[in-house]
């Protein structure tokens, strides 16, 4: 029985020589693991930090770009105080336009038979001076000139020719 003692003896030896070397395997794996986490790790945080300087210079930029918007924003905000005065100038001269055109359309409705009347006593004026002035020029030559007129046909004449 005592042999059967020292076997068991050596056999848990060998079980625990065992469990020693995977656990020594395992551990060295692990090592080599966390060796590249860590160089992982170092690159990241390199890496981290340009990105926080270059945020933070994009945030100086953003800030300053804002900065100029709204001072363009005030001076636009002026501009478009201008243009609406301006456009309400038009506004206004359009309405005092169409009151005017209004009332001369009102007037002249009134005195449409009154505007024929002048308009009918002008052309009887222009035409008697017209006349006058052709008896002036007829007058002053002294003789009249009779031109043929080459539309209207001609008799015949008495050689039959």
């Amino acid at each position: 029985m005592e042999v059967l003692l020292y076997i068991a003896a050596i056999v848990a030896a060998i079980a625990f020589l065992i469990l020693c070397i995977s656990l020594a395997m395992t551990l060295g794996s692990l090592k080599t693991t966390l060796r590249s986490v860590s160089e992982t790790l170092d690159g990241l945080t390199n890496q981290l930090e340009g990105v926080t300087s270059e945020t933070t210079e994009l945030l100086h930029k953003t800030n300053a770009l804002a900065e100029d918007i709204q001072q363009k924003s005030e001076k636009l905000n002026t501009v478009v105080d201008a243009v609406k005065g301006v456009g309400d100038s038009v506004s206004n001269l359009n309405s005092s336009v169409r009151r005017v055109t209004n009332s001369i359309t009102v007037e002249a409705e009134k005195n449409s038979d009154k505007i024929a009347q002048v308009v009918q006593w002008s052309n009887v004026a222009f035409g008697i001076i017209g006349k006058v002035k052709d008896m002036k020029t007829e007058k002053s030559s002294g003789w009249t000139v009779y031109k043929a007129d080459t539309s209207q046909k001609r008799l015949p004449s008495p050689d039959g020719r």
